[in-house]
């Protein structure tokens, strides 16, 4: 087969173009085979122990990759033809067969004419599998009286074709796979309905196109005909994480302590009990803390259940609040944050001033992602992994890519926050996404959207939509990292902005620059002003109903929602509302352009 040469951007080997994925390449159609099939010589290591950590056993690799022009020696990536049946453009005719130019196999018919996979494929509902829709079984079946033996029975192979007939009406019904063998002609109307694959008796094989056949490997659920390019085709789950000097939260150390102490063993041999209580209130009083937090200790053990994502945040955090305290960074390395606090002799308004209890302009900082695996049709399908080798449970190896950056960090005063987000208004507004999410057969893999991080999430879109002005980056090449979790053992209230590049380009200082005291305030104001009327008001402001399974309160595409790329709840959890106030709901920082317009008049 003649090769296709297409470059592609390392990035785009974790998500759109990675392991599973189903995509259009000069015309034809190619699905990623899993990391098995990777030339490891030239796939080079990444190290980042953070993130292997969380992944478990393995090993990160980025995809082969060359500077240049491609050559036939090329490190490459191997893409399989998906789906092997196709149709001729001139003949109509429908097969998997392939033609030839001067002895080499290329995607030409007989006839000369062009040959283009077929639209549809099946995907299986709950296990992630995919593969061909078997087009001539397919055509021979149905539950109308044209199904006759001769039907049934037909083995004319090479008289299958694809073609489109007005007389039969529009839509998908009007194209239609017909044999000229036994006149057969069925439309695609009949494939799309429900159940209509497992009537006709079509069954999930339970692989991967790329994977062998496995005789003694069923899988019983049933399949769905879809269009190939469906977004639902690829649901990529990556992880990734800040290359950080991993930090200990502050509650870690302190219970590290608790367990330390020469009476904590008396508290958990007591198991609850009087002698417990005693206890607990002694070690409390020397360490600062209250019992509860010693008993809870107790009650923890030495394994807490963490997911991975919550559990890098919380390294992160400590590191940028350790990176906060230290001022200038004259340190070298991948992790470099100058932090200040805001003066409390400031000219701009204490309304916003109080609330920031930190900033840091992060001028380098490295982040690696890595793609665990994929699910078909559904965020409830099986997860299939991105490694599928023999030796997939010994030394998988996962996709990665490593990227450069600089962003700006905000942390926000944790007292201000708290009594803000304990207000029955706010809970109550915050409340709604919470119902919707919970209610959601997916949702669930989104943060929980308490008042905090709705919020803080919220003010991260806004302030992106305004950096984008002024940094000299797209917003799409903007990204967020947010911190607002009130149910963790250190409660986080931060933001961090960043941007990131396979090369030095993430690094040229146009993002860091923005975060200095006399530039990111004014920034902050003006997003805040560019907020407070959507041109989509009042249909907007006053909206409880918003975005994908209503999971956005006041936000739309004139005020808050930025690229997809650059958000990591994908444009949802999202209210001005619970920034900027309205309809008896206070906002977090409602006060701030009211304290503007008030010094404006004076």
């Amino acid at each position: 087969m003649e090769r296709i040469l297409h470059d592609l951007r390392l990035s785009e080997t974790i998500t759109p173009f990675g392991v599973g994925a189903v995509v259009d390449v000069l015309g034809e159609s190619l699905i990623a085979p899993d990391t098995s099939w990777w030339d490891r010589k030239s796939a080079p290591e990444i190290l980042c122990e953070r993130l292997l950590t969380r992944l478990g056993t393995g090993v990160l690799r980025q995809a082969p990759s060359h500077s240049g022009r491609a050559a036939r020696e090329t490190a490459h990536l191997l893409y399989w033809r998906f789906p092997a049946w196709r149709f001729c453009e001139q003949c109509s005719t429908l097969s998997k067969a392939t033609g030839t130019y001067k002895g080499r196999w290329d995607n030409t018919c007989k006839c000369g004419g062009a040959l283009v996979p077929m639209r549809y494929v099946a995907v299986c509902q709950k296990g992630s599998h995919i593969q061909d829709v078997p087009w001539f079984r397919w055509a021979h079946r149905g539950h109308d009286a044209d199904v006759t033996d001769a039907v049934r029975f037909c083995r004319a192979y090479k008289e299958l074709k694809f073609v489109r007939s007005t007389r039969h009406g529009e839509g998908l019904a009007s194209l239609r796979v017909q044999c000229d063998g036994c006149k057969r002609s069925r439309p695609l109307s009949e494939l799309v309905g429900k159940d209509s694959l497992h009537r006709d008796n079509i069954r999930c094989k339970g692989t991967q196109p790329w994977e062998d056949p496995q005789p003694d490997h069923t899988c019983d659920h049933r399949l769905v005909a879809v269009q190939r390019g469906a977004t639902g085709n690829y649901i990529a789950d990556r992880l990734s994480a800040l290359d950080i000097p991993e930090e200990r939260p502050q509650s870690a150390r302190t219970a590290d302590d608790v367990r330390n102490h020469d009476l904590f063993a008396r508290v958990v041999a007591d198991n609850g009990g009087p002698k417990a209580d005693m206890l607990a209130e002694m070690i409390a009083d020397e360490f600062g803390i209250t019992p509860k937090d010693v008993l809870a200790v107790a009650a923890a053990g030495d394994d807490p259940a963490d997911t991975p994502l919550l559990d890098l945040k919380d390294g992160e955090w400590a590191a940028f609040l350790n990176k906060l305290q230290n001022g200038r960074d004259h340190g070298g390395g991948d992790f470099v944050v100058d932090g200040w606090k805001v003066p409390a002799d400031t000219t701009w308004p204490t309304a916003l001033t109080d609330r920031l209890g930190g900033v840091g302009q992060v001028r380098r900082v490295r982040e690696v992602s890595a793609l665990r695996g994929f699910r078909r049709h559904s965020a409830e399908a099986d997860l299939v992994p991105a490694h599928l080798g023999t030796d997939r449970n010994r030394r998988p190896v996962y996709p990665a890519v490593e990227m450069f950056g600089e962003g700006i960090f905000l942390r926000f005063d944790e007292d201000r926050v708290r009594a803000w987000e304990e207000l029955p208004e706010v809970r109550a507004r915050a409340g709604i996404l919470a119902r919707r999410r919970t209610s959601s057969p997916w949702a669930h893999r989104l943060d929980p959207p308490e008042p905090r991080f709705i919020a803080l999430h919220t003010i991260a879109h806004l302030l992106i939509r305004r950096l984008a002005f002024a940094s000299g980056y797209a917003s799409a090449a903007l990204q967020e990292r947010i911190y607002a979790h009130s149910d963790r053992p250190d409660r986080t209230a931060g933001i961090l902005i960043y941007t990131a590049a396979g090369d030095a380009q993430g690094t040229l200082g146009g993002l860091v620059r923005l975060g200095a005291p006399d530039k990111l305030l004014p920034l902050l104001l003006a997003a805040l002003n560019d907020a407070d009327v959507c041109s989509n008001d009042p249909v907007c402001i006053e909206s409880d109903h918003r975005g994908s399974s209503s999971l956005n309160l006041s936000a739309c595409h004139g005020c808050a929602l930025v690229s997809e790329t650059s958000c990591e709840a994908a444009n949802r959890l999202l209210d001005r509302q619970l920034v900027l106030g309205g309809r008896n709901v206070p906002g977090f920082l409602e006060d701030v352009l009211e304290e503007i317009r008030r010094t404006a008049v004076v």
